[in-house]
């Protein structure tokens, strides 16, 4: 790993948690990893702080500085009802962390989401497919993307989907929970992505990280990285329930319309990687190996027992 410093806002969350992690066990490598206790993205003093702080620590080191923004407002239903706040997480600050990024020549990984397209398509979306977002959630990470790659050259939006992670609440957890407390659970078979596991994830922004902080940044400045694959919700939970051995054919399928929420969900949001191995970055690997791996390494975090019979 290229000896690196990162400053990672949102850096207690599923991703951020994670990147701190792989930064803490690498040798010679700084990490800032402020929660949004620490750092709110969307207070433009506390950011322009945040960033010269960093820089002038990176300074001092002999390692490459990079910033990671893990920082996000992704409460899809909450953000309908607070779009201001969406906003100001997702897009205003994101705008204000690439200006001060720029300004300092502090090349910035910006992580955006599958929900900037409309997810009426039937083929994995490239990174320049036409976007169409229908979530106010979707929209203002549209922003920031935007913002982001106005602001200089040196950004990169890496879009993902689906992630869970051992930190924070996610629908691998959540299937893990209902498998404990009920005999059946629906869910949704009319929604298709790709499952991620933020610590895969984490190691393909460090990875291009490394190769950015040393101003060998891929030319194409929108990326996309997920585990390799697709699968509906549904097939999803059941694989959940096979890895922590209980009943499949307890996971009962539904239809989205059975199921109605405050946003709509993309039909379908597969990414696809094409744009992220050609660029020489290394494939994350597929959605069910790494379920395995995360359940088999995060027991304490997923497992539940008592569980039906």
């Amino acid at each position: 790993m290229t000896r690196l410093a990162v400053l990672v806002p949102g850096g207690r969350g599923q991703l951020g948690s994670e990147l701190r992690r792989l930064l803490a066990g690498a040798r010679h490598s700084l990490v800032h990893a402020p929660g949004s206790g620490e750092l709110d993205i969307s207070d433009p003093e506390a950011v322009v702080d945040a960033v010269e702080s960093f820089a002038e620590t990176a300074r001092d080191t002999d390692l490459r500085p990079v910033v990671i923004n893990a920082a996000a407002f992704t409460a899809v239903d909450a953000a309908e009802d607070d779009p201001a706040r969406a906003a100001a997480v997702n897009a205003t600050g994101p705008g204000t962390l690439a200006k001060e990024c720029a300004a300092r020549r502090l090349p910035l990984l910006h992580v955006s989401t599958d929900y900037v397209f409309g997810g009426d398509g039937t083929e994995p979306y490239e990174p320049d497919a036409e976007t169409g977002p229908k979530t106010v959630y979707g929209r203002t990470k549209l922003d920031g993307e935007r913002a982001v790659l106005d602001a200089g050259a040196h950004a990169w939006v890496v879009r993902t989907s689906w992630v869970y992670g051992a930190t924070g609440s996610n629908f691998v957890k959540t299937m893990a929970r209902l498998a404990v407390e009920r005999e059946t659970v629906s869910v949704v078979d009319d929604q298709v992505g790709s499952p991620t596991w933020a610590a895969d994830l984490a190691r393909g922004l460090l990875e291009l990280a490394g190769r950015v902080s040393e101003r060998r940044g891929p030319q194409r400045r929108v990326l996309h990285c997920t585990n390799s694959g697709q699968t509906s919700w549904f097939e999803f939970a059941r694989a959940v329930f096979e890895e922590l051995e209980h009943d499949p054919e307890r996971v009962r399928p539904c239809t989205t319309a059975e199921f109605p929420l405050p946003a709509p969900r993309p039909a379908y949001s597969v990414l696809s990687g094409t744009a992220w191995r050609e660029a020489g970055l290394s494939p994350l690997p597929a959605w069910r190996e790494s379920l395995t791996t995360a359940l088999a390494d995060n027991p304490e975090a997923f497992v539940h027992s008592d569980a039906p019979a």
